[in-house]
């Protein structure tokens, strides 16, 4: 059976989104209810490596998932069931949004170099320094030659975080714009999701295919051994769960943490408590 690990993993070269399926379902043939109770079932240990990966934390070892993709592409639905099956403490999520006047005074990675996990947690990026050279591009924020040293500042970054212990998994969320169409249009129909629809996701509807470039361009320069590049189908929901938890799951994996041994004598310790005088 083909792994999701090796079914979404993007190959080396140039990029063309429009040859992979948003609706597709690599590596699983199921349907939703039973995705949902895979999920479900990914929980347990998922939730075991990443208390390995604390527990170990002197180690220096950290995972890095950056969730990258258009509007509604689920990002937040990922932190709910997918993050959210393992304890929220040792997870460290950052949400990127327009970069503040004190980040705007520093280098783009500033304000992403701040928001790296330490040793022993999950961070989880909701957007990252991808924005700089996304909407940096489409939407002309920076010169030409900037955008151009981003993409090798970027890889220069995350070596270096790679080389100093992080495993990366990073993620393309690829939604179609059709459905991103039909779940823009169901915020609208629920007053309880307004709060959720930014009029200007219209707006940028229209830059669709200067996006899908810019994408391409950035999985491409940017799909390194140090740091991957994971293009995952997010039309369906219960299928971009599922692939994003067993990425992670993988990840974990891949670090063959043990539990640390204890650095005190174990029988000392618990003939003290059976000798213990009981308390009044």
């Amino acid at each position: 059976m083909t792994s999701f690990v090796s079914a979404l993993r993007l190959p080396v070269g140039p990029v063309d989104l429009t040859a992979i399926d948003p609706a597709g379902t690599p590596a699983y043939d199921g349907g939703k209810e039973e995705a949902e109770a895979a999920l479900e079932g990914l929980g347990p240990e998922l939730a075991e490596l990443q208390e390995r990966l604390y527990a170990n934390r002197a180690g220096g070892r950290s995972v890095l998932l950056v969730l990258q993709g258009m509007d509604t592409s689920g990002k937040g639905g990922i932190l709910e069931h997918t993050v959210g099956l393992v304890s929220p403490a040792g997870v460290k999520v950052t949400s990127f949004k327009a970069p503040t006047e004190e980040e705007r005074a520093h280098d783009f990675l500033w304000r992403i170099e701040k928001a790296l996990a330490p040793a022993g947690i999950i961070g989880v990026f909701d957007r990252s320094q991808y924005e700089d050279v996304l909407i940096g591009r489409v939407r002309d924020l920076a010169p030409a030659d900037e955008i151009e040293r981003r993409y090798g500042a970027i890889n220069d970054f995350e070596k270096r975080i790679a080389d100093g212990g992080t495993t990366i998994v990073k993620c393309m969320l690829h939604i179609s714009a059709a459905e991103q169409k039909e779940r823009l249009l169901a915020r609208l129909d629920d007053p309880a999701k307004h709060w959720k629809f930014n009029p200007g996701d219209i707006d940028e509807r229209a830059r669709w295919a200067s996006y899908r470039e810019a994408y391409e361009i950035a999985l491409e320069r940017t799909n390194t051994d140090a740091a991957p590049w994971y293009v995952v189908p997010s039309d369906h929901k219960w299928y971009r769960n599922l692939a994003i938890g067993h990425l992670l799951l993988e990840a974990l994996r891949g670090l063959d943490l043990t539990w640390p041994p204890a650095d005190f004598d174990v029988e000392h310790e618990k003939q003290r408590l059976r000798d213990e005088v009981p308390v009044q």
